[in-house]
């Protein structure tokens, strides 16, 4: 800070201005009047008149003393995700703190380090304007940013803070100096999925869209490259591709569920870096439509639901059938008569079975409709792979049971016929293994063991029901319990399918809020997607996923193992890591935790189970270009008539020196410089006649005299 003094020129009138030029009108008039009628000596009296009206102005000699105020200058020092190629952190860090180290008289250096914005990339002009702000316009001196060049938020135009208009009013423009993190402009190649669809069809093939390009100097379109592709953890497939041209890629969908595919290019001689010539995509398989065999054997209360439940779903393809007039009610109507689509048997339990993937017999009793070979076809349906299942009511212990036909092969319980049937009210209750099992665990409102069966209405329970099976024998999963503890649903495996059995044919009266009601929608929803093989409700899983760099492994079972199995990892690079998992008793999973720093797909195995996870990139936008380039930032030093310099240039950290500026030019090979703004503050006013009164009367009176003697003279 300088203290200045500044003088000049005032006036303090001893008359108003008014009077003063009137008295000025009066005697210019006076002269021109007397030179018109040849007086002699006019204008020596008009030159008294104009050093007393002078002197009646006031005339002042003013002084103002002031202090300079010192300029800032703003360094924004990059330190985003492209920073950390190479030594370009340490470079910057480096050239930071000397450059903020450095003595310029009446500057001051204020530093800001960016880093990671969300996933916006670097944004260097959006920090320069946030920080502007704190500083005064005229005692703003102007900006370095230290970068790589990888900058996201670049202006058409110089920003308005390096645009600051002076105090009258005149728009002046502030430098903006580049200093770059490398010795040059350099190349990169990259990997860029242009379409990856989320979603594909199981069977069919996903079709994606990649493109591989140079930038950098001496790189061109047209070049050979080869792409590596993987999926999960099968073999790599190399196919060739040729850089700045768009290539489509078919993928096989083989089954529903998760697919990590990683794409990779190979390497450009020389680039900076090979961290963007890969990418990982994520598909997810799913079945084209689900098919559904819905028959009724009566019209019931139950059926609604499952038509409400099934219709509700865009992806399943409903067909439905009940059963009105079973044979034994032959009453001799002609078939003309009856207004009845007849019971299409052949063709759907021969001709089209296998198209369907789940079957569901809601209170089905055969009485003769169906054959022994289409009963047969209904179980080797499922052991080849569909899904059934079975809500069973009285029907189930009459004449006609089901369980006595070849579909009571793969059931996964038998009820006597005689002592089978309860009715009464009871509560439905998760049993400790639904407790775990994906497909109970999570249902809302599920009654503790100590709620009465006999109570109508309990706040947070199930309602009742007033009907079960209460069967002799099961095998599988019992996830629910009914009157007395007996089982009330069970899942079971047959070979390659799967059966689902719910021994009541009473849970129609959750949906019409019996006694508070119950998840009557969800929970018929989930034994449908568990039947037809939905990953996430699998008994037994192994998940796995890559988050800032740390792989988490979780395994969910419903086993009773006291000790977890421990899982391999492998790395992308090939490397194998045992995985210790610990578990956790209440909701019945394992989990472990590892450093995951390599990029790729990394595969997780337990033995019986695969699980594949990579890491997602939070910035994609930040890692797509790697190179450091003046190309982004040198049209914006140039019009602001700030310089570039590359701080690796002569093979060692060159870091060009700051200094005040003497003339118009702002920089130079090896320094750079800021303008004088001039900012200050005034500290003091003085203000002294300009000459004192007896000499301005003594001025005038001479003056005046002299006209006298002039108009004397003959």
């Amino acid at each position: 800070m300088m203290n200045s003094l500044m003088q000049s020129i005032g006036f303090a009138p001893l008359l108003p201005l008014w009077l003063l030029a009137l008295l000025g009108v009066a005697g210019v008039l006076l002269c021109a009047w007397s030179l018109y009628n040849g007086a002699r000596g006019a204008l020596l009296r008009l030159v008294a008149l104009a050093s007393l009206l002078f002197w009646l102005a006031g005339p002042q000699h003013l002084r103002e003393s002031w202090h300079s105020l010192p300029q800032t200058a703003l360094m924004l020092v990059d330190q985003s995700p492209s920073m950390s190629i190479g030594q370009r952190a340490a470079i910057a860090r480096q050239a930071a703190d000397a450059l903020a180290h450095m003595q310029v008289d009446g500057l001051n250096i204020r530093t800001i380090t960016v880093r990671q914005n969300g996933h916006d990339g670097t944004r260097l002009f959006e920090a320069l304007d946030q920080a502007a702000a704190d500083i005064p316009p005229d005692q703003l001196a102007g900006a370095m940013m230290v970068t790589d060049g990888q900058v996201a938020d670049v202006p058409a135009n110089l920003p308005d803070r390096l645009r600051p208009r002076t105090a009258t009013g005149e728009q002046t423009t502030l430098p903006l100096h580049v200093l770059l993190t490398a010795k040059a402009e350099e190349t990169d190649r990259k990997l860029q999925i242009l379409e990856a669809p989320p979603y594909a069809i199981a069977g069919q093939p996903a079709h994606l869209r990649v493109l591989a390009e140079d930038s950098g100097p001496g790189t061109h379109a047209g070049t050979p490259a080869e792409l590596t592709l993987r999926v999960n953890g099968e073999e790599p497939v190399v196919m060739p591709v040729v850089t700045g041209t768009p290539q489509d890629i078919s993928i096989p969908v083989a089954r529903p569920g998760q697919m990590l595919i990683s794409l990779s290019v190979s390497p450009l001689a020389g680039e900076v870096s090979q961290l963007n010539n890969q990418s990982i995509t994520h598909i997810m398989g799913i079945r084209d439509r689900l098919r559904v065999l819905l028959i009724s054997g009566t019209p019931n209360q139950g059926e609604r639901v499952w038509r409400r439940l099934l219709k509700a779903d865009p992806a399943v393809d409903l067909i439905h059938f009940t059963i009105l007039r079973p044979p034994e009610k032959d009453d001799g109507t002609p078939l003309s008569d009856l207004a009845l689509i007849a019971f299409p048997v052949k063709e759907l339990f021969q001709d089209k079975i296998n198209q369907f993937d789940l079957i569901i017999l809601d209170g089905f009793e055969n009485r003769s409709i169906l054959p022994h070979s289409y009963l047969e076809n209904i179980a080797n349906f499922v052991r080849r792979g569909g899904g059934l299942l079975l809500t069973a009511g009285p029907e189930f212990v009459g004449p006609g049971s089901l369980q006595e036909t070849p579909v009571g092969d793969v059931l996964p319980a038998h009820v006597p016929p005689e002592t089978g049937m309860v009715e009464r009210q009871f509560r439905p209750r998760l049993t400790a293994q639904g407790r775990q099992h994906p497909v109970t665990a999570a249902l809302s409102g599920a009654p503790e063991a100590n709620v009465p069966d006999s109570t109508t209405t309990v706040a947070g329970a199930w309602g009742p029901w007033y009907r079960a099976l209460k069967p002799d024998s099961t095998h599988g999963e019992v996830l629910m319990s009914g009157p007395d503890a007996a089982p009330l649903l069970v899942l079971d495996r047959v070979d390659q399918g799967r059966v689902a059995l719910l021994l009541s044919d009473q849970i129609w009266l959750w949906s019409r809020g019996e006694g508070g009601g119950g998840p009557q929608a969800e929970l018929l929803r989930r034994i449908s997607h568990w039947l037809m093989k939905e990953p996430e409700l699998e008994e037994e899983q192994l998940a796995a996923s890559i988050t800032d760099n740390l792989l988490t492994v979780t395994r969910h079972s419903i086993s009773t193992a006291a000790t977890p199995p421990d899982v391999t990892v492998t790395a992308p690079s090939g490397t194998h890591t045992t995985l210790h998992l610990h578990a956790a008793p209440q909701d019945g999973s394992q989990t472990a935790t590892l450093p995951a720093n390599e990029t790729g797909i990394w595969q997780i195995t337990d033995g019986a189970h695969t699980a594949y996870a990579a890491p997602v990139q939070s910035d994609i936008r930040e890692m797509t270009d790697l190179r450091a380039t003046a190309t982004k930032l040198a049209p914006m030093a140039q019009q602001s008539g700030g310089g570039v310099f590359w701080l690796g240039a002569a093979g060692h950290l060159a870091i060009p020196t700051i200094r005040m500026a003497e003339s118009t030019t702002l920089h130079g090979a090896d320094w750079l410089a800021f303008p004088q703004r001039g900012a200050h503050i005034v500290t003091g006013k003085s203000a002294e006649p300009l000459l004192p009164t007896w000499s301005m009367l003594l001025l005038s009176l001479a003056f005046l005299f002299a006209g006298w003697w002039r108009e004397g003279q003959n």
